[in-house]
């Protein structure tokens, strides 16, 4: 008999147990979004096929999963409960906080950050936190962080907008944001001002390198641990750019650290009367252990990390999102409008420091700015700059939500999708609305508890530089609205990056044009 006409009379009766053995697998599925569980591989293959649109599509999944999900990859080992049940974050976050640290893996993981506060648990993070929250909400380091916000936005980032207007080039303005809060972080963290928002827009090694990392880290999440770890010693694929930043990013925090520890042992004065942490740090008469090469390369980095990239991002979103609701632009406009108009009146007063051209905002002045808060938080609510969390449990327990979590299991709190839960936020959860946030005659702020609005985290590990990122925040804002149109280029594709950081994939292409306002506001002119 023919082989092929043998082969073609067995084809069907072969697809049968397939097709029912495929449609089994299907009927286990909570909902048709929700990823197959294969033998041997789980939900990996449904993982990796839609990693370039990640955050949304896990979103999908806890919308279509009620809130949580078990996502196992068979015998890879990946193995996390995903959820954005804000009752399970409430009990993760702050109920039982003891039983869920960061874990041993997040450290293996995120082994670029070493013992830093982001990696620490227990005793370790307990004495970082202390030893930062007294030197971060010190009035000598707001201080500091308010008058480098008001002199970085003026001297860096609005000349740089203002070239681009005249060139009338686009520019990528995700990238700027970035250099921005580079600057200032860097200035914060180390004293140093690495100029990277300059005309030119120059190469700086180390914040390419930090980029390199951060696509890394997440990619470190979906692949097995072994693989990634051979990958990483061998030095190939993505753990070759890994090592290559891990170098830099070493590199400059050292020399960084011997420039400032030789200032102080030939008694110069500037590194006393320094203002940046990490000056405060090595003049500290603390334990000496805590002032170390390898504690001041891990604190520095971590604080690095989480000044520079979150506040860069939510920028970028911020624009984005005004940039589709001219409705909020305005609203915005309207209430910096009364400011610009004190300025224009101190000008004419005959105080030179007000009569400047282009106007930058001090944070004090719009501290009472309950419209441009809400708009912030509202950007964060949609577009947190950490897309999740890790955590890992150290014994049993339960959730409010009913899981039975096992000692050593791994969890994932996914605030990118509990902003977009209408269980939590209503129906309009996907709509850009500040005014979910004021009160009825939007005078006041309305209070949202952190378990349901975790993009500063939540319980005891609630960023200590919540109060820094909106005064950079709001200074940048503040500025670039009232002297610039920001039109994003029509075409353009805006979406999430792959990264532990929601960073835009394709960057924010923008045209910027100089704003004209009526005479009884501070005038628009060239600086």
């Amino acid at each position: 008999m023919d082989p092929l006409f043998l082969l073609m009379q067995l084809f069907p009766i072969l697809c049968f147990p397939i097709l029912y053995y495929y449609q089994h697998l299907q009927s286990k599925k909570t909902s048709p979004v929700e990823p197959t569980e294969w033998p041997i591989v789980g939900h990996l293959p449904g993982l990796i096929a839609h990693i370039h649109h990640f955050h949304d599509w896990a979103t999908g999944v806890l919308t279509g999963a009620g809130c949580n999900f078990e996502a196992r990859a068979g015998l890879t080992g990946i193995r996390f409960f995903i959820t954005c049940d804000p009752s399970n974050v409430r009990h993760i976050f702050t109920s039982n906080f003891a039983n869920y640290p960061k874990g041993d893996e997040f450290a293996i993981i995120f082994d670029v950050l070493g013992g830093g506060i982001f990696n620490a648990d227990g005793e370790s993070w307990r004495r970082q936190r202390v030893k930062a929250q007294m030197l971060m909400t010190g009035p000598r380091f707001r201080a500091f962080t308010t008058r480098c916000s008001r002199d970085k936005v003026e001297k860096s980032l609005l000349p740089f907008l203002a070239h681009a207007a005249d060139e009338g080039r686009p520019c990528d303005l995700h990238d700027v944001f970035l250099r921005l809060t580079f600057d200032m972080t860097c200035t914060l963290v180390f004293g140093v001002d690495p100029g990277c928002l300059a005309i030119g827009l120059p190469v700086v090694p180390f914040a390419r390198a930090m980029d390199d990392a951060l696509e890394t880290l997440f990619l470190r999440h979906i692949i097995p641990v072994a693989c990634w770890k051979l990958m990483n010693r061998l030095e190939v694929g993505q753990e070759k750019k890994m090592a290559a930043a891990r170098r830099t990013i070493d590199s400059f925090v050292a020399d960084t650290v011997a420039k400032r520890r030789a200032e102080k042992l030939k008694g110069e004065q500037g590194i006393s009367d320094s203002s940046d942490l990490l000056s405060s740090f090595i003049c500290h008469d603390g334990d000496s252990g805590e002032n170390d090469d390898v504690f001041l390369r891990d604190t520095t980095v971590n604080l690095l990390l989480a000044g520079r990239d979150t506040t860069g991002a939510a920028l970028a979103w911020f624009f984005y999102l005004l940039s589709k609701n001219p409705r909020v632009e305005q609203k915005l406009l309207d209430e910096l409008a009364p400011i610009a108009s004190r300025r224009k009146r101190a000008a004419a007063a005959g105080d030179e420091a007000a009569d400047s051209g282009m106007v930058a905002f001090d944070a004090g002045e719009l501290g009472n700015m309950v419209y441009m808060h809400a708009a912030l938080c509202e950007c964060l609510r949609l577009y947190p700059s950490v897309p999740f969390e890790h955590k890992a449990a150290v014994a049993d327990d339960v959730l409010p939500s009913g899981k039975e979590v096992k000692a050593g299991e791994k969890l994932l709190v996914f605030s990118y999708s509990m902003g977009r839960m209408e269980g939590v936020w209503g129906k309009d959860c996907m709509e850009f609305r500040p005014e979910r946030w004021l009160n009825e005659d939007g005078t006041k702020l309305r209070y949202e508890p952190s378990y349901k609005f975790i993009s500063f985290n939540a319980g005891p590990r609630t960023c200590l530089g919540k109060e820094m990122a909106f005064v950079q925040m709001k200074t940048a804002v503040a500025a670039v609205l009232w002297n610039f149109a920001v039109e994003v280029v029509p075409g353009h594709v805006v979406q999430p990056k792959l990264s532990i950081i929601l960073h835009m994939k394709n960057g924010l292409a923008v045209r910027v044009r100089r704003r004209r306002h009526d005479d009884d506001v501070a005038p628009v002119t060239a600086s």
